[in-house]
């Protein structure tokens, strides 16, 4: 039977053809259909509804808001929204950890961050090239994708994408020689790399397959580009809010890089929205330079004001994560030992089982969904389940997830165990 989204949605459209039902309701950790079909999730919008759907502190704010005619769409004017998510930010977030960045609101999406970051970088250091790093994800418009790794997602922009050059990431080359490589780089006059206006890097890599950079290895990047006046910008559009445990994805590491881009779930309750954070010295936008109608969301300023205070006055959710990320640290590694041909690696409420059978980890994926789970795949050929629950998650709801994981991996490799 032919449905209005085969008619008539363009064949663009991915995730419903991983999940095939239609969704109608959510709250905290569980997606509902319009059959009224459970399924828990443990994808989280991809990494966007941190705080789980429908948050009530978060909708209570959102609905006063909205009910007192909070103004919506405010470009980049002063509003009361804006002015209370820069305090909330400044004294929930800057301050406590010794940062002082200036606060640009670059338009909706991580996209969006990025393209920012990349051109301000440009802009400083009046260089072209930005170094990214091999199964890197950075978004889908073109200045995005020149610095992702990823080449199907790559060949798609449908023109060349220039000055950005490709480094390996840590344990791209086996866990050695990835610096010495980068230094070598840049240090040969015959490598044929001009000097780079910047870095871009993500702690750990969500969508090129939970790939996590080690904090020496973080703290050694930073001072190996800091030395060479080369920009470092942390992506932490997934990575961030939390995800991780701290705040910041970098905070474990001990570096201040000079640019971050935030989005997906700064935003609270799914609502678009992005951030870019850089050094105060770094600020030489010109009034107007960079612009975007929507990048005054003035009900996400509302939602990411209230998520700041619910949850980062203090670590108790910090504290939370990364016990619910040794839960399913534990519980992974089990499956690994048991099954021949899976590990897993991960960070936080970020995991990743890894299939030496890529297309068993596509099979596990659906197999979990028809017992009522949501969990995607990642990496370079999609050769990874990977988790990304609520941070707001309880140790029961976590249990049962990663007991239908569990079920449906012994469904697909349950002859190798």
């Amino acid at each position: 039977m032919t449905t209005v989204f085969d008619a008539l949605e363009s064949d663009v459209r991915g995730y419903c053809r991983v999940w095939p039902t239609v969704f109608d309701t959510a709250r905290g950790a569980w997606l509902r259909d319009e059959h009224g079909r459970e399924y828990l999730d443990f994808f989280a919008g991809a990494g966007a509804l941190n705080y789980g759907h429908s948050n009530p502190v978060l909708k209570a704010a959102l609905l006063d808001y909205l009910g007192r005619d909070g103004l919506v769409h405010g470009l980049d004017m002063s509003t009361v929204a804006k002015r209370e998510l820069l305090e909330a930010v400044r004294d929930l977030i800057l301050i406590p950890r010794g940062l002082d960045y200036k606060v640009q609101f670059p338009g909706p999406t991580g996209a969006n961050a990025v393209e920012s970051a990349l051109k301000l970088a440009r802009k400083i250091t009046g260089r072209t090239t930005v170094l990214n790093f091999t199964n890197a994800f950075h978004g889908m418009t073109l200045g995005a994708l020149a610095v992702t790794g990823n080449a199907a997602k790559r060949a798609a922009a449908g023109v060349p994408l220039a000055h950005a050059h490709p480094m390996p990431y840590d344990g791209y080359l086996g866990g050695t020689g990835e610096l010495g490589w980068i230094e070598r780089m840049l240090d040969d006059s015959s490598s044929g790399l001009d000097k780079p206006a910047a870095i871009i890097v993500e702690t750990v890599q969500g969508e090129g397959g939970v790939n996590v950079a080690g904090a020496q290895w973080l703290r050694r990047l930073s001072e190996l580009v800091s030395a060479r006046g080369i920009l470092l910008i942390v992506d932490d559009v997934q990575m961030g809010c939390g995800r991780t445990g701290p705040f910041f994805s970098f905070e474990s590491a001990g570096i201040t890089p000079d640019i971050v881009t935030l989005s997906k779930s700064v935003g609270g309750y799914g609502l678009p929205m992005a951030l870019v954070l850089m050094k105060r010295e770094l600020d030489q936008w010109a009034p107007g330079e960079h612009n975007g109608t929507f990048r005054g969301n003035n009900p996400a300023f509302v939602t990411a004001r209230v998520a700041l205070e619910q949850y980062w006055r203090d670590d108790h959710l910090e504290r939370a994560t990364l016990a619910h990320g040794d839960r399913v640290r534990a519980a992974l590694a089990k499956l690994a030992e048991a099954v021949p041909g899976l590990s897993t690696r991960g960070r936080g409420l970020v995991h990743g089982l890894v299939f030496s059978d890529a297309s068993e980890a596509g099979k596990v994926s659906r197999v979990a969904f028809e017992a009522g789970l949501l969990a995607e795949t990642s990496g370079a050929c999609d050769e990874v389940v990977k988790l990304l629950p609520p941070l707001t998650i309880t140790e029961s709801e976590l249990d049962h997830g990663l007991a239908i994981l569990a079920r449906a991996v012994d469904v697909v490799c349950g002859d190798r165990g």
